[in-house]
């Protein structure tokens, strides 16, 4: 048996080298912490790894927008799949609203009142909603009628991207940097619901097969493919069911806090999805039960600080 390595903290210590101690221990979250730095940077590294991100949960509106859009840009992502409700809150960050600190234990019928709407203990205002509707209804009537008779999601994603005023947003990066955005449940946003009023006259035509193809052309393509799993839900299995065309992913991490006794999916283990030849047998994989908030960014800086060490 090997002995459990106590973690040692000094002062000045890096990120990385604080995940690289609790790594060492090679038990429980730290281990598993350490471990997904690892796996994370070897997909980063790897120039023959196309690297799906999956996002579920408010991790724009709490704070994650910068990590995500910043990843783009460095081309350490291929392909995101993603909520709409992301991709909202990214467009409202995007026309110049905030998301503000609150409380868990507030007056919801106040804050219904003073037209703020609160996601655990986040709020925004309902007038960037406002402002989001407007914005999205002039994009849409600028867009070529051909472009609108038979579009995907992700083409239509892109050229939002390409219109947002802050360039430093998730779709404005993602579409400068030529990486596909699906969204197979955009429908279930309020950016959704916009798009379902104003297609209400026939103005345009969305067909979600596309963007089936446009996730799958990554799929085939790819020499490696790698998994960074953020939340669960639709994302999740759309992108991993996606890799089964090809056996699975070859390297994997999940950071979520449901758990997998109720049998769901969000809780759901890598090596569970090994049965579903979504993950390969000999792939690299590892589960973290963590808030997202808390073990992403510590698992990034720590791959990213690997990387730039290894130069």
């Amino acid at each position: 048996m090997k002995a459990v390595r106590q973690i040692e903290i000094r002062s000045g210590m890096s990120v990385g080298e604080l995940v690289r101690e609790m790594g060492a221990t090679g038990v429980l979250g730290a281990g598993r912490i350490g471990e997904a730095s690892e796996i994370v940077a070897e997909m980063f590294r790897d120039q023959r790894c196309t690297v799906f991100l999956t996002l579920a949960g408010p991790l724009v509106p709490g704070g994650l927008r910068k990590v995500i859009a910043d990843l783009l840009e460095g081309g350490y992502v291929d392909v995101i799949v993603t909520t709409g409700a992301n991709l909202v809150h990214d467009m409202v960050e995007a026309l110049g609203f905030k998301h503000y600190m609150g409380t868990f234990q507030a007056d919801d019928k106040r804050l219904k009142d003073e037209e703020i709407g609160r996601i655990g203990d986040i709020y925004v205002e309902q007038r960037a909603f406002q402002s989001l509707e407007n914005w999205m209804y002039k994009v849409l009537d600028e867009l070529p009628s051909e472009v609108k008779r038979r579009v995907s999601i992700a083409d239509l994603l892109a050229e939002i991207g390409r219109r947002l005023p802050d360039k430093n947003s998730i779709l404005a990066t993602a579409a400068r940097k030529g990486v596909p955005i699906i969204c197979p449940a955009f429908l279930d946003s309020i950016a959704g619901f916009h798009l379902w009023i104003y297609g209400q006259n026939g103005k345009i035509g969305i067909d979600p097969l596309l963007d089936v193809s446009k996730l799958m052309d990554k799929v085939y393509e790819a020499e490696r493919t790698g998994i960074i799993i953020l939340g669960g839900g639709v994302p999740k299995h759309f992108a991993l069911f996606a890799n089964t065309f090809r056996e699975g992913v070859d390297l994997a991490i999940q950071i979520t806090m449901d758990r997998p006794e109720p049998g769901g999916l969000s809780g759901a283990t890598l090596e569970e999805a090994i049965s579903w030849s979504k993950v390969k047998p000999e792939g690299k994989a590892v589960t973290v039960i963590c808030d997202v908030m808390i073990a992403f960014p510590l698992i990034v800086a720590a791959a990213l600080e690997y990387i730039k060490n290894k130069k």
